[in-house]
């Protein structure tokens, strides 16, 4: 069984994001280390870009934060070195294709596989261009990571059947952000994945409290926030590790 599948083996999982650089590098990998003890199952790290265009702004002005540190996918990489001695909690980066591409998609995809990178999540490749990542992604066993939205309709079967790790779904229409209420119709939606896949599904976007991750569990296998973790980050700066041990113990508490 795969770190991911084991994520959510029989338990709904919580996952945490956060901006890799923001406050700094040497921070980051001790937050990783923060969120798997406050519980997280699985975390997405992201690697810092320029135009990240499915972004809110808090994640966009944590990645002006990193890359004003000029945060390379290089430093992203040994910070997954650094994690991996402590930890086997599955990893999964979150990126824009431009610093894979120029990083090289073969490098990028076996430096994955050498260090313990579980999975890749790119927002700005439609599921019919994937094919572009999807070869290197195969060769070195690393899961991409499709995203469903609001507005996929009658594609939500053809990037369901193709999904591997978990699929990541899309809540709200817009960009990631703290929100108060989800109105979208998750159930109607992860009905129809359920049609075609057994792939754990994830609801990501907009959560942020115990609240609605409670009510948001019980349709998914997977609860996802990012701005939340953020914003916590960047509230505490260099002394953010016992807020966010405590913010993931609550948001896992009320998954479960």
């Amino acid at each position: 069984m795969t770190r991911i599948a084991n994520a959510f083996k029989d338990k709904k999982a919580f996952i945490g994001f956060l901006t890799a650089g923001d406050p700094s590098i040497d921070k980051t990998a001790e937050y990783i280390l923060a969120m798997d003890e406050g519980g997280c199952d699985l975390i997405e790290i992201g690697i810092p870009f320029s135009d990240p265009v499915a972004e809110g702004p808090v994640i966009q002005e944590a990645n002006i934060r990193a890359l004003k540190h000029n945060v390379s996918v290089e430093d992203v990489f040994n910070v997954v070195r650094e994690v991996r001695k402590k930890t086997d909690i599955p990893l999964v980066f979150l990126t824009y294709i431009n610093p894979v591409l120029h990083y090289g998609y073969e490098k990028f995809f076996l430096k994955c596989e050498e260090l313990g990178v579980d999975g890749v999540i790119t927002p700005d490749i439609p599921f019919e261009e994937k094919g572009e990542i999807d070869g290197y992604a195969k060769k070195y066993n690393i899961d991409i990571v499709s995203l469903i939205a609001p507005t996929s309709n009658e594609r939500i079967h053809k990037i369901a059947k193709a999904a591997s790790g978990f699929i990541y779904v899309v809540s709200s229409l817009g960009v990631t952000g703290v929100r108060p209420e989800i109105t979208t119709d998750l159930e109607t939606i992860i009905s129809e994945i359920r049609k075609v896949t057994d792939v754990p599904t994830a609801v990501g976007f907009g959560i942020s409290t115990p609240k609605q991750a409670s009510e948001i569990a019980k349709i998914t296998d997977g609860v996802i926030v990012g701005s939340a973790i953020v914003k916590i980050i960047e509230k505490y700066g260099d002394d953010a590790s016992e807020h966010l041990i405590e913010y993931v113990k609550s948001m896992k508490n009320a998954c479960k």
